[in-house]
């Protein structure tokens, strides 16, 4: 009996020592809260099988803690990019379908980790992955993530984008075929979408993308409330690419989340989505990102920011998103992303609320807010530091030099 008694007690003390082993200990000088825009000094974070466990000044450490000493850095919790494509990218004066012709579905998942790895270092431990991924990439990628085999943020997929015939291909001679179904899922009929919705689920999406409004023609009100209805029973959410009034009234009316570009929207539109609680990802390129998309694009610049600042004085809930398509000599995918933050500034969004849209809103789009997007208790540990405090200069979002995700330090 004593020796069961003895064996139990060094069973007992080994647990306890493996439990104080995983523990982490974040000394944090200053935690930001995007969600109230302020800031608490001196705390303590204590993390634990990958989830804050406790956030406070003055907590007591743990006996065998692993610390970190962030005293000197303002920490966050990760940013969010939820308008990505990180499998994709059209070389440079090409047109948007070469890859679709050029690039295998292996060839584009790899791509994508690739871009992972490097947004995910930057300090994105989130992001959507909206669609041109060949054959569910981003699906595979997203995968490859999750069972460890390779670093990257929280992927959230959409599969093949769901559009009326033709996808976001136009004048195609005829005796080249459907190659765009490569990219896309044509769907011209209510019943049409919620098929496409069943299918791009089936093969591993967990949020989906609609495009109208890319043609002469664009989905109506009940099209789209079709696939709202079919996506929000299966807890995912409806993003859709829409550009002019006409077709993202009935986006917003039917229900959606979101609302992809919105480039021409006018104010009682954007008025609309207020009230409605439809979210704008307005992925409000830079000049210099527009030029390399070539000439049809370079003169959308001073529309965006136009748009972008109405959308900000009119109270539009907005979230962070960039669709970066083209990737620049010299330049990861990470720094691209991070161009977008002077396009906001142009348009007089105050850095408090670009980091709300980086976060909260973002997690609260994508419905992981119960999960990710701040540092509190029970949340996944995904948490970066700056050297500055981004309330006040949102620039120095370019110098994160500190990331976990889910408890595991990915930078240091």
């Amino acid at each position: 009996m004593k020796i069961r008694l003895l064996m139990l007690l060094c069973l007992l003390l080994c647990f306890s020592g493996v439990v104080s082993a995983q523990t982490t200990a974040i000394r944090a000088g200053h935690v930001v809260d995007p969600a109230t825009g302020t800031v608490a000094d001196n705390q303590i974070i204590l993390v634990s099988e990958g989830k804050i466990t406790a956030v406070g000044a003055g907590l007591t450490i743990p006996d065998g803690a692993s610390v970190i000493d962030l005293s000197e850095a303002w920490v966050l919790p990760g940013l969010m990019d939820v308008h990505t494509h990180l499998t994709f990218s059209i070389p440079l004066g090409q047109f948007i379908e070469a890859p679709y012709l050029t690039e295998s579905s292996a060839l584009r998942g790899m791509r994508g980790l690739l871009n992972a790895r490097l947004v995910l270092e930057a300090g994105f431990t989130v992001v959507k992955e909206i669609g041109n991924s060949a054959n569910y990439a981003d699906t595979d990628m997203r995968r490859a993530i999750e069972r460890g085999w390779f670093p990257g943020p929280t992927v959230l997929n959409a599969g093949k984008i769901i559009a009326p015939f033709g996808g976001q291909s136009q004048n195609i001679p005829l005796e080249q075929g459907p190659f765009w179904q490569f990219e896309y899922i044509d769907a011209d009929t209510a019943d049409e979408i919620r098929k496409a919705v069943r299918e791009n689920i089936y093969y591993g999406a967990n949020t989906i993308k609609l495009v109208t409004d890319n043609s002469a023609f664009y989905y109506t009100e009940e099209q789209i409330r079709a696939a709202v209805e079919e996506a929000h029973r299966a807890g995912v959410t409806v993003a859709v690419h829409s550009v002019h009034d006409d077709s993202a009234r009935n986006v917003i009316l039917a229900g959606a989340d979101s609302i992809e570009h919105g480039f021409e929207l006018s104010d009682d539109i954007l008025s609309l989505m207020k009230e409605k609680g439809t979210v704008l990802v307005g992925t409000d390129f830079p000049a210099e990102h527009l030029k390399a998309m070539g000439d049809g694009y370079s003169d959308l610049g001073g529309q965006i920011i136009d748009r972008l600042r109405r959308a900000h004085q009119i109270g539009v809930k907005m979230a962070f998103g960039t669709d970066v398509v083209v990737d620049l000599p010299g330049r990861t995918r990470a720094d691209m992303m991070l161009d977008y933050l002077d396009v906001w500034l142009a348009a007089g969004v105050p850095p408090a609320s670009i980091l709300k849209a980086m976060t909260t809103n973002a997690a609260e789009l994508l419905r992981i807010q119960d999960q990710r997007g701040t540092i509190a208790p029970g949340l996944a540990a995904d948490i970066i530091a700056t050297p500055k405090n981004p309330l006040d200069d949102i620039h120095t979002l370019r110098n994160v030099n500190f990331v976990m995700k889910d408890g595991k330090i990915i930078k240091q």
